[in-house]
């Protein structure tokens, strides 16, 4: 490691360790997310000692197949706080051109992280990234601020006046995938949590917890059972997030036993049909205009679960007839 590299990552990668203590509870369950939390920490670190591709991205992938999008949304972290200290080099936009392709759900995560940091507004930043999946950096935005403002943001259920209302929708599914580790997926101080939002909001908060539940996972099968009886009217919700967690695995060729699983109890399908069911949803694909593409693409796949499951994916409409 280079002296400036030391110096990166001694005085950029300071972190707070709030959401450790945020848990307080010794069960297999937050065990197992604070350890992700703490592999998105230390390759945000690792990041900032040396960005290099060719010596970052084998660092990356050492990194055990299930835990290794949560590397990737360490070096999104590190790649923009260097993007915007050093901004003449662009590397997020040059690593998602290249070996970072495969994790652009998780490194457009670690970007919303690092500007929420910074007090960056998000939606200026976005309009040069994907217009679909770049929306995921609002949703990095939102986890930063559930798991660091918990009381105004949580408790208080304050609504950032920086964001369009569209954009509000995604930081809350991002709050909601922050509670799933501040609560180390407890389900009675989850539904306690949310249970004070307005319906709109829990039904995005839902989303949040649906993704988290089948990308971290962390539960048993019983678990997630009990999880999608709990949360009623919201189910479709729930299982829009989970399908969401599919295909971001699916893309960077990892999807995980426990990803399946939650995906056959939340959506009625395995993480592969799930995926798809996603792919097939961004037919036709939609523009920006009035309503964010984004949107459109939530929508239509939360669309597949307003229905009764346990279909075939070959009979699910495509949006491109």
């Amino acid at each position: 490691m280079s002296v400036f590299g030391q110096w990166r990552r001694s005085r950029l990668g300071r972190v707070p360790m709030n959401l450790t203590k945020m848990m307080q509870s010794d069960s297999s369950a937050a065990k197992h997310l604070e350890n992700i939390f703490l592999t998105v920490v230390e390759y945000f670190r690792v990041t900032l000692e040396d960005s290099r591709f060719d010596v970052l991205v084998p660092r990356l992938n050492a990194v055990e197949p299930e835990m290794r999008g949560f590397a990737y949304e360490g070096a999104g972290m590190g790649l923009t706080l260097l993007d915007i200290i050093f901004p003449w080099k662009k590397r997020v936009r040059a690593f998602l051109a290249g070996p970072g392709s495969p994790y652009i759900y998780p490194v457009y995560v670690g970007v919303g992280l690092v500007l929420a940091r910074l007090g960056k507004a998000p939606e200026p930043y976005i309009s040069r990234l994907d217009p679909v999946v770049g929306r995921f950096t609002i949703d990095g935005y939102g986890f930063r601020a559930g798991t660091l403002g918990w009381h105004e943001y949580i408790e208080e259920r304050a609504i950032p006046s920086e964001l369009s209302s569209s954009a509000l929708r995604v930081f809350d599914q991002g709050m909601g995938r922050s509670l799933w580790f501040s609560t180390g997926a407890n389900l009675d101080r989850l539904t306690a949590t949310i249970a004070p939002f307005t319906p709109q909001r829990q039904a995005d908060l839902w989303c949040g917890v649906g993704f988290a539940c089948a990308y971290a996972g962390g539960v048993d099968c019983a678990t997630i059972e009990t999880l999608r009886t709990e949360v009623g009217e919201h189910r479709p919700q729930l299982a829009r997030g989970a399908a969401l967690a599919a295909k971001a695995r699916q893309r960077s060729g990892e999807l995980a036993p426990h990803t399946d699983l939650a995906c056959e109890v939340l959506c009625g399908l395995s993480g592969h049909m799930a995926a798809h069911l996603t792919d097939v949803a961004l037919q036709c694909p939609p523009t920006d205009g009035p309503q964010p593409a984004y949107e459109i693409w939530q929508q239509r796949i939360e669309a597949e679960f307003a229905v009764p499951t346990g279909r075939e994916i070959e009979s699910l409409p495509h949006f491109a007839q």
